[in-house]
């Protein structure tokens, strides 16, 4: 519906919920900075896509197997970010 705002406040309060919730590292707060990157990536917004990105990751590196395939889902996710940037160099 394209309502941004909407959607980024109730993404936020989620987040707000588990941290009180959850121990610090666990994956659902990954989901939720993940939830959050997909609405400023629909908002073009790339830089703040990147850091709830790279929260996410940082999350599930902590809390997940080295194998874990939502690790995999991470990478792929910033890269793609990087790729609609047009920043094609090795990180």
């Amino acid at each position: 519906m394209g309502e941004y705002s909407k959607a980024l406040s109730s993404h936020e309060k989620s987040l707000e919920i588990r941290k009180i919730a959850l121990p610090p590292n666990h994956p659902d707060l990954a989901t939720s900075y993940n939830n959050i990157a997909t609405v400023y990536y629909n908002m073009g917004e790339y830089s703040k896509v990147l850091s709830s990105l790279q929260r996410s990751l940082e999350i599930r590196q902590i809390a997940l197997h080295p194998n874990h395939p939502d690790l995999a889902t991470s990478y792929n996710n910033i890269a793609s970010v990087y790729d609609n940037m047009g920043e094609y160099s090795p990180m």
